[in-house]
């Protein structure tokens, strides 16, 4: 066994060995693989070999994508035939919902080049002719869709990454990982191996795993059960006849997926009542392992089976697998660095491993050996969860995960499973105010407010649901009055020092604010010019600075900082997120409600736009930020948390004769794109440059050297191939955009909307798109698909609600 290597990979299953493929295929031939037991001995040797291109997810479908094309060259490759069955895989719809899902996806699936067909329930029919389609509503296809022998494309990868002159080290248990000077060292029953990387892809013994290093890592598996039934005459028959395989099936209604297998049947289940297990990881000795089948908790979905496919009926049970499948709380896989390490990758949590695992290796491979990945890993990022993710809390997440495989993914979805679990103090008076509640980042933020006698619940549509006329009066009465929104729920911290200043001019590309009580608003880019991070940064004292982002990028962001600052003690980092709370005041009365709960004063020309001010409100110590992400007067109140229900008390005391009412996130999102306001992960993303999303002005390439100037210069000169622009959407009714929209010119892609909703202060339909720059010009006639429906829409002027900003300023 090699002392020495560039990568250790840690597991054996699908995933690892994909890793390891592609490490070697981008050149890093010196790299390893330890698997306690055989390859395939751990989940993957008794998955179901499904291929499910199907994914709401940006980042999983690109992931998805190019997993199915890897697959096919495999053989040719490696001379290692994979058990790849092309044989398509149909969707069945019983609902309109179901339909909207579909149309939602397929416009997902354009935009990343994934061909998707609809039919009709007769041509299902002609396609699976044991279906009964007579209460269908329709059904989509994937005609490159199929399924594959696991162990043999595991095998295949092995082969191939050997051939590049990886090594695979089979029955060799890791019993440590310690990081030292130059990396780390693994530690095996067979030896140590020094190294520069590890990247655990360790399956059911994650958590394991990440506690070696201290982390705690948000997987844990659940029980997957499916059928495997006996052979049925009619399919032996159709085999017989030269008829082609019927393709997989799957009832997303009835929540089960089915294929041929020998002869017979598969059903695969996604029960309620699935219970996780391993949750205090495998036994070492685990190997092969089942667990005892519950056909009583499968008894829903063999009847709807036996519904949709007589045939299943007909025959009996051959076999039940019952084995451990590893979940995350949102059913996507964590691919990607680990926070407070350096050089330590994750690659786990795959409910769909077999699909994920070729582009996972891919992308993984690309970010360790070239510093970035190639495509926004946002939906699989490692840091997308944070420290309130208990085992408790991931044992209810998970098993909700696994019963939610096969529901209607809506766009405002939110699932209940372990909440409430982090509030404001002001929690409850927003409830009693008629709060309904989403989550971010573990977070109640209220959503929407629901008033004169709506009830208390959410409406979840792909179309305009019944929040729609809520957050209509939240947008008016904000442009109207003012509004009071919760966001305590931002990512905050401190960075001092006296190298703080010269740190933070580094880490973002525009200048910062030079007198205290100034505000910039500031990017982080990464090393290849994309945009990483957007902080909110206000210069609090000489070589003190306070710094807002996202809260659903807490993790992300605050790794980056801290990976990127000084080890020398001149900078330091303290995280203000859980002492700090937010509330907003926004609208034309801003400034008189302020005025009414403290005597400070808050004149335009002793408090301008962009400045920040200690206030006191009531008794209460106040950082009062000049800022919204709305586009109306207004201040963002940053405080000591212990004051928050003071503070929110004298504001609505207050502003009762003002007309104030508490606004959500859904109306927020609203106003923010009348602004042409823009999101991580949607607007700015690593797949785009700055310019490309409209960030001219808050880049300055002549200040200095920052991270991903030179990247961002080469990208410069070579040209962009996008541009962010606002589009109005004629002649909507009923929906608006949703993002990953297609965008057409002449009937040909041009672009994808990034995000939409309808714009209540314009009374227009408004989308944020990313088209070709040449489309880009303002009256620019194009077309968007809304749910199947081709609609116009023309460019407007960024940010079509008050353009100058004098509101803001006013």
């Amino acid at each position: 066994m090699k002392s020495k290597a560039k990568v250790v990979v840690v597991g054996g299953g699908v995933v690892g060995v994909s890793a390891l493929y592609h490490l070697a295929k981008k050149g890093w031939s010196d790299v390893v693989l330890v698997e306690r037991k055989e390859l395939t001995s751990g989940s993957t040797w008794h998955a179901a070999g499904l291929l499910p291109l199907f994914n709401m997810s940006y980042s999983v479908g690109q992931l998805h994508k190019y997993a199915v094309n890897l697959y096919k060259k495999l053989e040719e490759e490696t001379g290692k035939n994979v058990g790849f069955s092309v044989v398509s895989n149909i969707r069945l719809a019983s609902t309109k919902d179901r339909m909207d899902e579909y149309h939602q996806y397929a416009g997902v699936a354009k935009t990343i080049g994934v061909d998707v067909k609809f039919l009709t329930p007769q041509q299902v029919k002609e396609i699976w002719p044991l279906c009964h389609t007579d209460d269908l509503v329709g059904a989509i296809q994937h005609p490159e869709d199929g399924y594959i022998q696991p162990a043999d494309l595991t095998q295949a990868l092995a082969t191939g990454a050997r051939n590049m002159g990886a090594e695979i080290y089979r029955n060799t248990t890791v019993l440590a990982m310690k990081q030292n000077k130059d990396g780390w060292v693994v530690e095996t029953d067979k030896g140590s191996i020094e190294c520069e990387h590890i990247i655990s892809c360790s399956g059911n013994f994650a958590r394991q795993t990440g506690k070696m290093v201290g982390l705690d890592i948000p997987v844990i598996p659940v029980e997957h059960q499916y059928i495997v039934t006996e052979p049925h005459p009619e399919i032996q028959k159709r085999k017989k006849d030269g008829l082609p395989e019927m393709g997989v099936l799957r009832d997303s209604d009835s929540r089960w997926y089915m294929r041929e297998e020998a002869g017979g049947l598969i059903l695969g289940p996604y029960e309620d009542g699935a219970p996780a297990c391993y949750v205090n990881g495998p036994s070492k000795d685990s190997e092969y392992e089942l667990f005892q089948e519950d056909l009583d908790r499968l008894a829903p979905h063999i009847e709807g089976a036996i519904h949709r496919v007589p045939a299943f009926g007909e025959v009996g049970v051959k076999k039940v697998y019952n084995g451990a499948i590893c979940y995350t709380p949102d059913g996507n896989p964590i691919v990607g660095p680990a926070w407070g390490l350096k050089n330590f990758w994750i690659n786990e949590g795959h409910s769909f491993g077999i699909t994920a695992a070729g582009g996972a290796g891919w992308q993984l491979a690309e970010w360790i050996v070239d510093g970035e990945p190639t495509i926004d890993m946002l939906g699989v990022e490692p840091r997308r969860y944070g420290d309130y993710c208990s085992k408790s809390y991931l044992k209810a997440k998970n098993e909700e995960a696994y019963s939610h495989v096969f529901i209607t993914h809506y766009p405002d979805e939110e699932r209940p499973a372990a909440r409430p679990l982090r509030t404001s103090p002001c929690y409850e008076r927003m409830k009693d105010l008629g709060a309904v509640f989403g989550q971010k980042f573990g977070w109640e933020r209220p959503n929407f407010f629901a008033t004169d006698g709506m009830e208390q619940k959410d409406d979840w549509s792909f179309r305009r649901s019944k929040w729609f006329e809520a957050i209509k009066k939240e947008c008016q009465n904000v442009k109207q009055n003012v509004g009071l929104l919760d966001m305590t729920a931002f990512a905050k911290c401190r960075i001092k020092g006296p190298k703080a200043e010269e740190f933070l001019d580094f880490l973002v590309a525009n200048k910062l604010p030079k007198k205290i009580g100034r505000i910039n608003l500031c990017h982080a880019l990464n090393t290849k010019g994309g945009v990483h991070s957007e902080f909110t940064i206000m210069k609090e004292a000489e070589n003190s600075y306070y710094l807002v982002s996202a809260g659903s990028n807490l993790r992300l962001d605050h790794d980056w900082i801290q990976k990127w600052m000084p080890t020398d003690g001149s900078v330091t980092f303290q995280d203000l997120t859980n002492s700090t709370g937010v509330l907003v005041v926004a609208g034309p009365k801003a400034r008189q409600l302020m005025e009414k709960v403290s005597t400070d004063d808050f004149s335009n020309e002793n408090f301008k736009w962009l400045t920040a001010k200690n206030v006191d409100i009531g008794y209460a110590p106040v950082n009062a930020m000049r800022v919204n992400f709305v586009g109306e007067l207004g201040w963002e109140l940053h405080h000591p948390i212990e004051y928050q229900n003071h503070i929110f008390d004298k504001l609505m005391e207050a502003g009762k004769d003002l007309g104030i009412k508490p606004f959500g996130i859904r109306a927020m999102n609203s106003l923010r794109l009348e602004k042409s306001y823009k999101l991580v992960g949607t607007e700015m993303s690593i797949e785009y440059s700055p310019y490309e999303s409209g960030l001219d002005r808050f880049i300055h390439p002549n200040k200095g050297n920052f991270i991903g100037l030179e990247a961002l210069n080469k990208w410069r000169e070579k040209g962009f191939d996008n541009k962010l622009v606002t589009l109005e959407v004629h002649n909507t009714e009923d929906a608006d955009v949703l993002g990953n929209n297609p965008i057409y010119k002449d009937d040909k892609v041009i672009g994808r909307a990034t995000g939409g909703e309808y714009g209540f202060r314009l009374d227009k339909s408004i989308a944020l798109a990313m088209v070709k720059p040449e489309m880009a010009n303002v009256g620019e006639k194009l077309k968007v698909d809304i749910l199947g429906k081709i609609y116009d829409a023309t460019v407007m002027d960024e940010s079509p609600y008050d353009a100058e900003n004098k509101l803001l300023r006013a």
